[in-house]
């Protein structure tokens, strides 16, 4: 699945490792689901869409 994260995450100043702090999980985690290696649960979906103030529409793309 494609995603924005990559985008959101330098236009909010965070590294990889400040979002999966923010998140709870690994810098591994993040990796993943930039690379598109990776779907998130709904859960962590949510969790990322209200950190970027974004709905999981806008983030995520099939």
């Amino acid at each position: 699945m494609d995603n924005n994260i990559r985008i959101l995450r330098a236009e909010g100043g965070m590294t990889q490792e400040d979002l999966a702090k923010a998140l709870d999980v690994s810098r591994q985690t993040i990796i993943a689901i930039e690379n598109g290696k990776y779907d998130p649960s709904l859960k962590l979906a949510f969790k990322i869409s209200k950190l970027f103030g974004k709905s999981i529409e806008d983030i995520f793309k099939e």
